[in-house]
C-alpha cells in the first residue's frame, strides 16, 4: 500500500477552494470565514496532498487513506483543531478524522498536523452531514465527537442546530457496536435539547443515565474559552453515550 507521506504517494496540490451551499434547505452553519491567512493559504497548497480528502460523494477506502486499517473517530466541527491535534498525538493506535466547513481553521490545523509529523489525521473541507451519508461506511466508526457545536441560542434559528433527531439517527447507523458518541456544549439550553434528542434515539445508551452528563474525559483538552467561561460561573456538559 501507497505511503502517502512519501513523494510516491504525493498528490498534486489543489487549487484554492471554497465550500458550497449544495441542495439541503437548512443549514447547521453560516460560513463565517474570517480572515484567511498567507500560512493558512498555504497550508492548504502544502500540507492537503498529505492531510485533506477531497469530498467524492462516493464511499472512502480509509485504509487506503491512512495506510493501515485501524479504528476511527471522526470530529465534527473542530474548530481550529485544538482537540483533534491532541488526540492524534495521544491516541496514535486510533485514525483521525476531521470535518470542518471553516477554511481558516482547516488551514490552522494542516500547519499543527505538520509541525507534529502526524501520520494518522486527516482533515475534509466540507459539510458533516454530506461526508457522513456519502463516504463513511455504516458502523465502521470507533467514536464520533461533536465539541460545542454551534448553539444557535436565538429560538427562530434552533431549528439549524446540528443535533437533531435525524442528524443523531445518522450518527448511530454510523457507529459500530462498542461504539462512542461523545458531545459537548456549554449552552444549558443545547445540553436539554441534546437530552432530549438522544436520551430518545434508538441504539444508544447515556453512559451517565438519562439526562445525565460525565466530567470532562481526559482525551478532551480544556481550551483557553472553556476555562474563561467557567471563571465567569459558565457550564460545560459533557455528554457521552455508548452504542452497545
Amino acid at each position: 500500500m501507497t505511503d502517502p507521506f512519501s513523494s510516491a504517494g504525493a498528490k498534486t496540490p489543489p487549487k484554492p477552494f471554497t465550500v458550497t451551499e449544495g441542495v439541503r434547505k437548512v443549514r447547521s452553519f453560516v460560513l463565517r470565514q474570517g480572515r484567511f491567512t498567507d500560512a493558512q493559504q498555504r497550508a492548504f497548497d502544502e500540507q492537503w496532498p498529505l492531510y485533506g480528502l477531497d469530498y467524492s460523494a462516493s464511499p472512502r477506502d480509509f485504509a487506503a487513506a491512512f495506510g493501515r486499517d485501524a479504528k476511527r473517530i471522526v470530529e465534527i466541527g473542530f474548530g481550529n483543531g485544538d482537540a483533534l491535534r491532541f488526540s492524534a498525538r495521544i491516541d496514535p493506535e486510533r485514525d483521525h478524522i476531521g470535518i470542518e466547513v471553516h477554511a481558516p481553521g482547516v488551514g490552522r490545523l494542516l500547519n499543527a498536523l505538520a509541525q507534529d509529523g502526524s501520520r494518522n489525521a486527516r482533515l475534509y473541507h466540507h459539510d458533516a452531514v454530506e461526508v457522513l451519508e456519502n463516504e463513511i461506511a455504516d458502523a465502521s466508526l470507533d467514536e464520533i465527537r461533536i465539541y460545542f457545536p454551534d448553539p444557535w441560542h436565538k429560538k427562530r434559528h434552533q431549528k439549524r442546530r446540528l443535533v437533531n433527531p435525524e442528524f443523531a439517527a445518522l450518527l448511530v447507523r454510523k457507529l459500530a457496536h462498542g461504539g462512542r458518541l461523545h458531545l459537548a456544549t456549554d449552552w444549558e439550553n443545547y445540553a436539554e435539547q441534546m437530552w432530549d434528542v438522544l436520551d430518545a434515539t434508538p441504539g444508544i445508551v447515556n453512559r451517565a443515565g438519562p439526562r445525565g452528563h460525565v466530567p470532562r474525559p481526559d482525551w478532551r483538552p480544556q481550551t483557553h474559552f472553556e476555562t474563561r467561561g467557567q471563571k465567569l460561573g459558565h457550564g460545560v456538559w459533557d455528554l457521552l453515550y455508548d452504542k452497545p
